[in-house]
């Protein structure tokens, strides 16, 4: 049976087993009995799997959105070699 893991918003990861058929959404935390979410991905071993990061970084930006303190330097533009790219309209 694969280990899933569950997360408790007060005590943390821990992992579960069960069938695959069988898995529910949510458990009651060993600890502390508050209700702990399955996490995407299963349990993801020594790392988080890219599909826990991606969760989480989603997640994350609808408190903690990204901010951008200063426009890009001129270093970071990258110049075309397109001819199709000159003709375009400049502003």
């Amino acid at each position: 049976m694969p280990l899933y893991e569950f997360r408790c918003n007060a005590c943390g990861s821990f992992d579960r087993s069960f069938p695959m058929s069988t898995v529910p959404d949510s458990l009651a935390c060993p600890r502390c009995a508050l209700t702990a979410a399955r996490r995407p991905g299963g349990s993801p071993g020594p790392g988080s799997s890219p599909i826990t990061r991606a969760v989480e970084a989603t997640q994350r930006t609808a408190h903690e959105p990204g901010v951008v303190r200063q426009p890009p330097s001129r270093a970071d533009h990258r110049i075309s070699r397109d001819p199709r790219h000159s003709r375009l309209p400049r502003p």
